[in-house]
């Protein structure tokens, strides 16, 4: 297989180093964003108070939930092109890249446009206080001028992991999160800008990362030149972009509403009980990380594979993946259950919210030993393009495990917080025993985007 400066092949060499060289800058990608978004409430809320916090928050979610969408339609366009690149196909490669980042532009400047036309009409359906109003507003319009670059950048770091290359989106991610912190203090500390500091540094730390993302594209012999006449649109590529990304965007709004109701069911015990689940929710985004990185890293690495015709290297991939998982995630719930108290007292010293985040912190983290086989199965169905049946297992563990299991285990037979934590691996379990039966019938062993003989190593 031909391959391009930019490219790794992912489908020679030993699996289990390929797949940790790819997994560990991915997990520090994550890791970045994750203390990106903390650091960026920790500064406002130094120095504008509750009222500037709840206005950097309120403005979040929304620009949160429109990077979903988009994180949905990059993990396809990862999947898309990884099994066009492995395949050889490098025709259908070139045109389902230019489809991406065409579409991406394009839905960037609709979006844009239209929510900040909407953006009062939200800000009131979220019933933002309004002593946070002015900022919320603030954050959110000047947020919103970014989606450009929010969505460019999970375009090219979706195409890079699709390469094989997951190191340069974690060098792009630094670049944003140090700027970003740099400017929230002069902006924020300095100037008092208050929350549209805080906007105007996000957006301007993105703008910076594409840009320079951008750059060494360019000089790297990529596949798209960046000039007008390459941006064009191929409804044969798009559909297929489609039909592999859009069922992934779906389980990710679900994913997140379900936990929404999780909060509220919470909210609904008290101002404790509400406090631990989201000092536990804050604690479970760092110890799930490992595994999600290693499950995103099955899914790239999966793809070349299936696209080259090597289903046994895929099907190792996903056991490799697993193990590689399951040893550090088992190592994060053994210490979780033996330290709960110590993990809650780094987020907070109330002794009654500590007793109550024990509680539901020891029956939340058995999901830390069920979510590797979740991930790593998800990651294998797909890579192999079978993103509806990983979207079906992922919205039935919201809808029909967690919502109910919560409402049944917390509220009607009054297990409060312990019962609500029992609600993520009990969706964990079923996720996993969809995924499972879905495994062993072998129908995902038929790639959806590339069509060839299947190769037996």
């Amino acid at each position: 297989m031909q391959k391009g400066t930019l490219e790794k092949d992912l489908t020679q060499g030993n699996v289990a180093i390929q797949l940790i060289k790819f997994a560990l800058p991915f997990m520090l990608s994550n890791l970045i964003q994750t203390l990106y978004n903390v650091a960026d409430m920790l500064i406002v809320g130094n120095y504008c108070g509750p009222e500037g916090i709840a206005g950097v928050n309120i403005g979040g979610q929304v620009t949160f939930i429109m990077t979903n969408i988009v994180i949905g339609l990059s993990v396809g366009g990862t999947v898309v092109i990884a099994q066009y690149l492995g395949s050889g196909d490098r025709k259908g490669m070139r045109e389902s890249i230019g489809t991406l980042l065409t579409f991406l532009l394009a839905a960037a400047v609709v979006l844009t446009g239209s929510m900040l036309l909407l953006s009062d009409t939200i800000l009131h359906l979220m019933q933002t206080p309004p002593e946070a109003y002015k900022q919320a507003r603030e954050y959110l319009d000047i947020t919103l001028t970014g989606t450009i670059f929010i969505f460019g950048y999970n375009a090219f770091s979706a195409i890079l992991r699709g390469l094989g290359d997951s190191k340069r989106p974690l060098i792009f991610v630094s670049i944003a999160c140090g700027i970003n912190v740099v400017l929230d203090f002069l902006f924020v500390g300095g100037l008092g800008m208050e929350a549209a500091g805080a906007a105007i540094a996000t957006v301007i730390s993105q703008a910076v990362s594409m840009i320079a993302c951008i750059i060494y594209l360019k000089r790297s012999g990529f596949e798209f030149d960046f000039r007008p006449r390459s941006f064009r649109f191929y409804p044969e590529r798009f559909r297929m972009l489609l039909k592999i990304g859009i069922p992934i965007s779906i389980q990710n709004v679900i994913t997140n509403f379900s936990f929404l109701v999780l909060t509220t069911i919470a909210n609904g015990m008290g101002v404790t009980a509400s406090a631990a689940v989201g000092i536990v929710g804050k604690y479970n985004g760092f110890a799930i990380l490992p595994a999600i990185a290693v499950g995103s890293s099955v899914s790239a690495m999966v793809a070349q594979n299936m696209g080259a015709g090597l289903v046994d290297r895929a099907k190792k991939t996903f056991r490799t993946g697993f193990a590689l998982a399951f040893s550090v995630t088992f190592v994060v719930f053994v210490l979780t259950q033996l330290f709960p108290g110590h993990i809650l007292a780094l987020f907070g010293d109330d002794p009654e919210m500590i007793a109550a985040g024990i509680e539901y912190i020891r029956s939340f983290s058995l999901d830390y030993i069920i979510v590797p086989a979740t991930f790593c199965l998800n990651g294998l169905i797909t890579g192999a393009g079978h993103t509806v049946v990983s979207s079906i297992s992922g919205i039935m563990a919201s809808i029909g495990f967690r919502i109910p299991l919560a409402i049944l285990l917390g509220v009607v037979l009054d297990k409060g917080l312990m019962g609500l934590g029992l609600a993520a691996p009990a969706a964990s379990l079923g996720a996993g025993f969809i995924q499972f039966i879905y495994y062993i019938t072998g129908k995902w062993k038929k790639s959806t985007v590339v069509k060839r003989d299947t190769i037996m190593e």
